[in-house]
């Protein structure tokens, strides 16, 4: 599946998930991965402009999860 960072992967099971921890995890590997600020602070707000279930499907969205 196509993401918006290509290449950007993250592991989201076996690890925390309250909410804003998974959104820290997509946000520093987006920095790591040299993603521009813009789209990092896109992704943030799209993620937290909804439930739960909006969080992870932003987070699909924007890069792969495992």
């Amino acid at each position: 599946m196509e993401t918006i960072c290509n290449g950007v992967k993250v592991q989201l099971s076996g690890e925390d998930g309250n909410a804003f921890a998974v959104i820290g995890r997509v946000r520093t590997a987006m920095k790591q991965a040299e993603v521009p600020i813009e789209t990092i602070k896109e992704f943030s707000d799209d993620a937290m402009s909804g439930d739960y279930d909006h969080v992870l499907q932003t987070c699909m969205k924007y890069v792969e999860c495992t």
